[in-house]
């Protein structure tokens, strides 16, 4: 009797980590060897020409295209792509480091927050422009007067569920995506909390808040969101 074997769907990841890339060959390799284990790198090449895909590719993560350009567009990209409940996001450029994750990952999981940002606490010289804290503390003043969350950073480190992520209806493909996310969240009545995390040099240099105009370009994308209406409040999962 000749045995039949059937094979398995394969296991999904237990998170996914979405991380925008452009042109981040450099430190790929760093960021890449802190992902917990278990965990899926979902690298988003927005148009590198260094040779960042087949880095990440060799690295063992899943890459995605995407061909539009903007911050927004890969960190969605990422999103639709991923296939685990929770998913994370971390800047690609050794900055931050995403085993910091975990405990974000726990608190969610656990039922203690709908979503956890990193409060960027800067390690060292250069690590965090002056111009870019002063565009992050007048948003910062902004959403507060806007949702009435107490948040100091905005910055990318954060964990949440997928589906609700989903159902916020993200729409800003550029600088604004983050706050876009942080602000329909808050409509949404979601739980956000806030941890501090060592926020250290990055490796090249910063493609939205190098310099002062990047910075302000950057303060005008998300102040467009700020003005936003209200959307209708629904809860986490998605019901009314």
């Amino acid at each position: 009797m000749t045995a039949v074997t059937t094979s398995s769907p394969p296991t999904p990841p237990l998170v996914d980590v979405v991380l925008p890339c452009l042109d981040e060959a450099e430190a790929l390799p760093w960021v890449l060897a802190r992902i917990p284990a278990g965990w899926r790198a979902i690298v988003v090449d927005n148009g590198s020409t260094d040779g960042s895909a087949e880095v990440a590719r060799a690295l063992g993560a899943a890459v995605v295209r995407e061909e539009r350009r903007g911050f927004g567009a890969a960190c969605h990209a990422g999103l639709l792509a991923a296939g685990a409940d929770l998913v994370c996001f971390c800047d690609c450029d050794a900055s931050l480091d995403p085993s910091l994750l975990v405990p974000f990952v726990e608190e969610v999981r656990a039922g203690g927050a709908d979503m956890v940002l990193g409060r960027r606490r800067p390690q060292g010289r250069g690590s965090w422009p002056a111009h870019a804290r002063a565009g992050n503390l007048a948003l910062s003043l902004l959403l507060r007067r806007r949702t009435g969350l107490t948040l100091r950073d905005l910055g990318p480190l954060r964990a949440a569920r997928r589906a609700p992520l989903l159902a916020l209806g993200l729409t800003d493909r550029r600088s604004g995506y983050p706050l876009e996310m942080v602000v329909r969240a808050a409509d949404a009545g979601w739980r956000v909390t806030e941890h501090d995390v060592p926020y250290l040099p990055r490796s090249g240099a910063s493609k939205v808040t190098g310099t002062w105009r990047g910075t302000w370009q950057a303060v005008r994308d998300m102040s467009r969101v700020l003005r936003d209406t209200p959307r209708e409040r629904t809860a986490p999962g998605g019901t009314r």
